[in-house]
């Protein structure tokens, strides 16, 4: 299976998905920072799942039929940051999906995940992504689960290692930086965390318009 995740920043990149989509062939396409009132129903072979309906800056969630039926979505809101509070970029910061793989008969939650911004705290951050995948599993108890997207975790990954294999996942980064707006920020923002699936490498693909670049992770189920 391969799932791109893209931070669009604020939109700006949406015309690339096209082309993204065309050049890597995803089977799921997770977004961050969206318009979702311009976000076309189909991408190539991909149909849009939901996105969300509350932010500013929103989340999206494509999947391919020809490999999966889609059996429920779960938009989450998640605790916030005094800059959420302030600026309301985003309320809910994670849309997932639980899908049944039509080849290997089984079902698994893939969602699009945006963290608080660097104004917050790393804390912070680690407790949303803990909620994240709590919530996410209600879609399916013991269903194998990927989470992609914007986690905003410039330094001391170590610690949120911990913390994501203390709550049984896996945390895996891409394989080049990710953010490159700020020479200082620059790092690796855009990962996976996941359970029940072997990541088999978390590709980061070239720089278009956005401040991110967009990641391609190839997984298989365990």
């Amino acid at each position: 299976m391969k799932v791109i995740s893209y931070n669009l920043r604020k939109h700006r990149a949406a015309g690339e998905l096209v082309q993204l989509v065309t050049a890597h062939d995803p089977d799921v396409l997770c977004l961050q920072e969206c318009d979702v009132v311009e976000l076309p129903d189909r991408i190539g072979d991909l149909v849009l799942a939901d996105a969300t309906q509350g932010n500013r800056l929103g989340l999206a969630l494509y999947y391919r039929t020809s490999t999966f039926r889609i059996l429920g979505v779960k938009t989450i809101g998640l605790k916030k940051s005094l800059h959420d509070r302030i600026a309301k970029p985003a309320h809910e910061r994670v849309l997932g999906a639980r899908l049944h793989d039509i080849d290997e008969g089984r079902d698994l939650i893939v969602a699009s995940f945006h963290a608080a911004p660097l104004t917050a705290l790393n804390s912070l951050r680690r407790h949303q992504i803990r909620a994240a995948l709590t919530e996410l599993a209600t879609l399916g108890e013991g269903l194998p689960q990927l989470m992609v997207g914007d986690y905003n975790y410039p330094v001391f990954k170590e610690n949120l290692g911990h913390a994501v294999r203390a709550h049984g996942y896996a945390l895996t980064l891409s394989d080049d930086h990710t953010y490159t707006r700020y020479r200082v920020f620059r790092g690796h923002y855009d990962f996976a965390t996941s359970a029940g699936f072997e990541i088999e490498r978390v590709t980061t693909l070239p720089q278009g318009t956005s401040d991110h670049r967009p990641i391609l992770v190839t997984a298989r189920l365990d």
